[in-house]
């Protein structure tokens, strides 16, 4: 005899003497537990379908120990933004062992403990994705020290003054990239988009990162061969091109060797 039994919010199925690991039970170590929700049962060629669950139906088990799952890490990482995170989670478990399937003539006594499992496994698993959320509760002072800070009487006056802090953080943005640019080109020289050579030789670069480079100024290979750290640092400031990227394709040495079949 078998039965499929709902067992804090997950569905087993089960027979007499298995060991089944469910959400962590309310119920002590070496206490009986019932189970109600059973919504199948096959006895040989006989199946019983509940509707959903069986009437009279129940499982009965003894909760062996407590113990915690295997830990899951969860990473996230943002491009481009310096957002990294790390979090480890280990699910609490209970392991139980079946003693007994009844398939009718039981009462219903373990509804209570059906629903504490659930609402324990329910906020375990609120824990473990709050856990993998951005902390929004660092951020929310600094957001109403703004609003306060920049709450006049009229509405139009908050949105002009917005826009021009906008505008003025576009600018302070492009000016600090023009000044990477201009350290870029002092470190690696420049050249004329006459003697442009093909950027697309180099493994990493395609259309989109050729065109980047050469609005930039950087059209030959021996520019690139010439790249050092803080250069590379600096065209990651431009959107779409990560140091990451360059240093992982290994940009000035495809370069370096370009530049020497080219010679």
């Amino acid at each position: 005899m078998y039965a499929i039994v709902e067992i804090a919010g997950q569905q087993f199925k089960v027979v007499k003497d298995q060991k089944v690991f469910v959400h962590r039970l309310q119920t002590e170590e070496g206490k009986q537990v019932a189970f109600d929700n059973v919504l199948l049962i096959g006895d040989g060629d006989t199946i019983t379908v509940g509707a959903p669950a069986i009437d009279g139906a129940q499982v009965g088990a003894k909760v062996l120990k407590h113990l915690k799952g295997d830990k899951v890490i969860v990473f996230k990482k943002k491009r481009r933004k310096g957002y990294r995170k790390k979090n480890g989670h280990r699910q609490s478990l209970t392991e139980i062992v079946i003693e007994s399937i009844a398939a009718s003539g039981a009462k219903k006594a373990a509804k209570a403990e059906n629903e504490g499992a659930k609402k324990a496994a329910k906020a375990e698993n609120e824990g473990a994705k709050k856990a993998e959320k951005p902390n929004a509760e660092e951020a929310a002072p600094v957001k109403e020290a703004k609003k306060a800070a920049a709450k006049p009487a009229v509405k139009k006056d908050v949105e002009v003054s917005e826009n021009l802090v906008t505008r003025a953080e576009h600018r302070a943005e492009e000016a600090h990239i023009e000044i990477n640019i201009d350290k870029i080109l002092h470190s690696i020289g420049t050249a004329l988009k006459a003697d442009a050579d093909d950027l697309k030789l180099i493994n990493g670069i395609g259309p989109v990162y050729e065109v980047k480079l050469n609005e930039l100024g950087i059209y030959t290979f021996e520019q690139i061969s010439k790249l050092k750290a803080a250069d590379r640092e600096g065209l990651s400031a431009i959107d779409g091109i990560t140091r990451e990227k360059i240093e992982a394709e290994e940009w000035v040495k495809q370069a370096k060797a370009l530049l020497k079949n080219k010679q």
